[in-house]
């Protein structure tokens, strides 16, 4: 199995991208350390740096948050450290730097790092696996230190977390030995995370410091999940003879009834055909098996992981790459169970589906993962947070109507974005997500590069051996017409494959002015083999008109409805452009849509106007009349740009007439 790495680095020079990542440098990471320091007004607060300051003997007070407050700390020193590297903040590096010798001094000799357990249950370390997060916060915490290391070459943070590593490796295991944290019982912990995190952030460290035993412990980690005898289940029969802190999911209706299914423990994962349970585990879960295929070439998980992307992608994927379509569980359900005003869609989740795309794509250059890449990084993701990074959205819903307001069954569904969250895990992913886009734009081997993402930038590589630059100049998403110019220092042979996205039906590519055939795609890519000169120019043409996108059948409640989508961006409607009922509106089939783009709407975004028509309104409840329309000119913003003027309706999908 020949696998290609990531580029890092690249420099972002691109009109759409820049914005957010300054907005995540100068908006969203002072914003979020006040929330973590609980210095927002009329907002949950979050204690996590509390916490750690009680947990280090410098503060008192008692434990607040949830279990998994810390994983909120380590995602915005992850995110500092990504922003970093292209909005260099001396006194921001500090401040990190301050943090992370906190978190040196709330560590406890052994290495064990966990506000909870250490404030909370300091006896009962381990002893709740599936709820209780201890090494998913690790997990976390593992890959912020890698982050930070490779953008600082700062050490302290990554030999605190090899400490606390050097311990869980002590603790978890099949061969015999002492284990710690039940007192009087031998042999090391089977266990496994009931979250998922630590498995794919334990290959991250092993790649910064090539360390064996990381590798094997995040592949004991996989590998056990779901062998039988269940773990959680033994584990849950010892509490009992334990003092410990009740906890929500040990009543009758375990894991929301779901079964193990919710922590993908159900079986094997090389038995795993379908993905199930919560979301955000199960992706978490995948992105460590893509990478451990990767790094073992093992065939067999490799299929795997084919399998479930194909079982998620083709039959439980939104149209915004939103997954995890209930809010029982935050979980996915059966084959195309999309419903649009009830869904879920956590803005974890989509974070989560683009983070394994990026794996998919190291083991596999193939526009079917790269493709969905896109569509989460342009819709279900960034709609998760407003246009100035003050307000987020936990859920992302598809269709906002009169009725959810009423409904206790859609009270999760909010019709505006929040200032913070008691449980805070997405405003931080998606930061972080955003402050790393553009290493989801190249993978390359020893002879070649493959450009999955078009974000103008410069990057540079070596290639055959030699230093390669490439820069992209484009206002993608909204042009797609690209330029890239090479340079180098000598003439350098290499194959150079270009991703020609599944939504675009006519492209064109050039290298110097001549056309290059399109006829045979590897792929997805056209692959161009040449010895590249100084100075070699390649333009690519991607047709980009407005396309009517429309669900398989089998999803019931999107039929008779069309969506709006132009290159990898969706549309919806807001009430504040087309009234209030959306549902009334109806899109003719050979309506004209008007493109447009508006510099000053919405950061700058391309606003769509169709000709279509509006259900009269009737005072009977049933009528056996024909319905009648009036003509209605009908207005899409991009979704990701929804709720950020006023508090109204919405919808993806319009009823074609």
């Amino acid at each position: 199995m020949k696998t290609a790495k990531p580029v890092k680095h690249v420099i972002v020079d691109d009109l759409f991208w820049k914005k957010y990542k300054q907005v995540v440098a100068e908006e969203v990471i002072p914003y979020q350390w006040k929330a973590l320091n609980d210095e927002l007004p009329d907002t949950e607060p979050s204690h996590a740096i509390e916490n750690f300051r009680i947990a280090a003997g410098e503060s008192s007070g008692e434990y607040y948050g949830t279990v998994f407050q810390d994983s909120d700390l380590a995602k915005w020193l992850e995110t500092v450290a990504f922003s970093l590297r292209d909005h260099p903040n001396p006194a921001l590096e500090e401040r990190a730097d301050e943090v992370i010798e906190l978190l040196g001094r709330a560590q406890a000799e052994d290495g064990y790092l966990n506000t909870y357990y250490l404030l909370k249950e300091p006896n009962n370390r381990w002893t709740n696996l599936r709820d209780n997060h201890e090494l998913y916060c690790a997990g976390h915490f593992i890959e912020a230190a890698v982050a930070y290391y490779e953008t600082t070459g700062k050490t302290k943070f990554l030999h605190i977390m090899e400490k606390y590593v050097d311990l869980i490796q002590q603790v978890f295991g099949t061969e015999e030995g002492k284990r710690k944290g039940y007192p009087g019982q031998e042999g090391k912990r089977k266990g496994y995370p009931g979250h998922e995190e630590i498995e794919l952030a334990l290959i991250k460290l092993y790649d910064v410091t090539a360390k064996d035993q990381y590798l094997k412990l995040a592949q004991y980690f996989i590998e056990q999940r779901g062998q039988h005898p269940i773990y959680f289940a033994e584990e849950q029969e010892k509490r009992k003879h334990i003092q410990t802190e009740p906890t929500w999911n040990d009543d009758n209706n375990i894991n929301f009834g779901l079964g193990f299914e919710y922590q993908q423990a159900h079986q094997p994962v090389r038995e795993q055909k379908e993905a199930v349970g919560h979301a955000v585990r199960a992706v978490y879960l995948y992105i460590a098996m893509a990478d451990l295929a990767a790094k073992t070439g093992d065939a067999s998980l490799l299929q795997t992981c084919e399998t479930l992307w194909d079982d998620v992608t083709n039959h439980k994927m939104y149209i915004t790459a939103g997954i995890g379509s209930t809010v029982n569980a935050e979980a996915f359900t059966c084959h195309h169970d999309l419903p649009n005003d009830s869904m879920y869609c956590e803005t974890c989740a989509s974070v989560g589906l683009a983070f394994w795309a990026n794996r998919m794509l190291r083991l596999a250059p193939d526009r079917k993962y790269a493709d969905v890449l896109e569509r989460a990084l342009y819709n279900g993701t960034i709609s998760g947070m407003d246009l100035d990074g003050k307000r987020f959205f936990y859920v992302n819903p598809l269709e906002v109507n009169p009725f959810q307001k009423s409904r206790k069954d859609q009270e999760h569904v909010k019709t505006e974005r929040q200032k913070w969250f008691f449980c805070a895990c997405c405003p931080p992913n998606l930061a972080r997500m955003i402050a790393s886009v553009e290493d989801n734009m190249y993978t390359q081997t020893d002879d070649t590069l493959y450009t999955h993402l078009y974000i103008a930038s410069k990057v540079s590589m070596t290639l055959s051996g030699h230093e390669v630059e490439i820069t992209q100049t484009h206002h993608y998403p909204w042009d797609a017409d690209l330029t890239f110019s090479i340079h180098v220092t000598e003439s350098t042979s290499f194959k150079w494959a270009l991703r020609i996205p599944g939504w675009c039906k006519q492209a064109e590519v050039k290298v110097n002015g001549e056309a290059i055939s399109l006829d045979h795609l590897e792929n997805g890519y056209i692959e161009i083999q040449r010895t590249w000169k100084d100075g070699d120019v390649v333009t690519l043409h991607l047709a980009m008109p407005v396309e009517r996108i429309r669900s398989n059948p089998l999803v019931s409640m999107n039929q008779q409805q069309i969506a709006l989508q132009r290159g990898p961006v969706v549309f919806c409607l807001e009430e504040v452009d087309n009234g209030a009922n959306l549902a009334g509106l109806r899109l003719t089939k050979d309506s004209l849509i008007t493109e447009e783009f508006s510099e000053n709407l919405l950061g700058g975004i391309v606003k769509l106007t169709i000709e279509g028509h509006r259900l009269k309104n009737s005072n009977a409840l049933y009528s056996s009349e024909p319905p009648e329309f009036v003509p209605q000119q009908i207005t899409a913003i991009p979704y990701y740009a929804w709720c950020n003027r006023a508090k109204g309706e919405m919808r993806v999908w319009v009823y074609e007439s």
